[in-house]
């Protein structure tokens, strides 16, 4: 398999050298604006590179990776399905609800798979979250608590581009709160505060979020976040239910101390970073991605997965402006039609 991959960044460059050690990929290109950034990547990792992104495109790909800045992703996205090429998209789609929901009818109404990569979904502790949960082993599941805290925050120039703390940080806690659940986001309210640098206020944004969902079902979903997490990466779901209860990220790398005398649990050290939180996940994605691409599997995140969560982000940044509860049936959704047969 010929992998091409646009956007040689720090997740880019992380991706590029993940496939080309799995045993289906036979070979990688890599492209960027940044010319001289691609082939410094290929020539470090021993990959080729294109001159630039519309080459790479038209060199007979058999999948496409998109790794670029968010504001690429929806060209990159519409280029690929044009050209029929299987494409895996790091979230989110694109940086606005309208075009999202345009995505999300194009990807329908071809045969072309698109996966997007909300790795959460490949994690050894959120996939037996829901095991747990769609096996009847938690009972009647009532509560979910999920939070994505980062260690600090990114530079200010990323801010006023990422789309707000719930589109860029909590979005990944919508998605997965729907993976481990089957369930969809009924309603929403959100708040936030800035109580850290004076950037995320200039961008109309807060680095400490909090938001209370409730289900389809009735189930109850806390979702924090902050910027400022100084103990460590800290990344976790607990779902609790009728007959149990069980926790992801629950382990020795846990940025929590305990106040209680003798309690040495976790041991420790954190994580810090996403990247070496999730470092096995990315790899099981992008592993599954390539099943997609040689048609062996259906996607198991699909652009109508990453328009729900964007949905629930949109939602609680409209929450948090009006301070009340929002219905997302308020949400623009894209309209589900049948493919056409034969």
């Amino acid at each position: 398999m010929r992998i091409g991959l646009a956007g040689v960044g720090r997740i880019g460059a992380f991706h590029a050298s993940t496939l080309s050690g799995l045993d289906a990929v036979d070979e990688v290109v890599v492209a960027d604006l940044d010319s001289s950034l691609a082939e410094r990547v290929a020539t470090e990792q021993g990959l080729r590179h294109a001159p630039d992104i519309d080459t790479l495109l038209g060199s007979g790909l058999d999948a496409f990776v998109v790794t670029t800045a968010t504001t690429a992703h929806a060209a990159l996205l519409r280029q690929a399905l044009a050209a029929g090429i299987p494409t895996f998209c790091e979230k989110p789609v694109a940086a606005t609800l309208d075009e999202t929901i345009a995505l999300t009818e194009l990807s329908e109404a071809t045969d072309t798979p698109v996966h997007i990569g909300f790795q959460r979904r490949f994690d050894a502790g959120y996939r037996r979250a829901q095991a747990a949960v769609a096996s009847g082993e938690l009972g009647t599941v009532h509560a979910l608590r999920a939070l994505t805290h980062d260690q600090e925050p990114p530079h200010a120039a990323y801010i006023p581009t990422s789309g707000g703390i719930f589109r860029d940080c909590s979005v990944h806690d919508f998605d997965i709160v729907r993976f481990v659940t089957g369930h969809e986001v009924a309603t929403v309210y959100a708040t936030g505060e800035n109580k850290g640098a004076d950037f995320f206020g200039a961008a109309g944004d807060v680095d400490t979020a909090a938001a209370v969902l409730t289900l389809d079902d009735g189930t109850l979903v806390t979702a924090t976040s902050t910027r400022y997490s100084g103990g460590g990466h800290d990344v976790r779901l607990e779902v609790m239910g009728s007959a149990g209860s069980i926790a992801v990220g629950l382990d020795d790398s846990l940025a929590l101390r305990s106040a209680e005398e003798g309690v040495t649990f976790p041991a420790g050290p954190p994580h810090r970073s996403f990247m070496e939180r999730f470092l096995a996940a990315y790899r099981a994605e992008l592993t599954a991605f390539c099943d997609v691409a040689a048609g062996r599997t259906p996607s198991p995140c699909t652009v109508r997965d990453a328009l729900q969560a964007f949905r629930t982000a949109e939602a609680c940044e409209l929450s948090r402006a009006e301070r009340r509860v929002v219905a997302m049936s308020e949400i623009p959704d894209a309209p589900v039609r049948a493919k056409a047969t034969a």
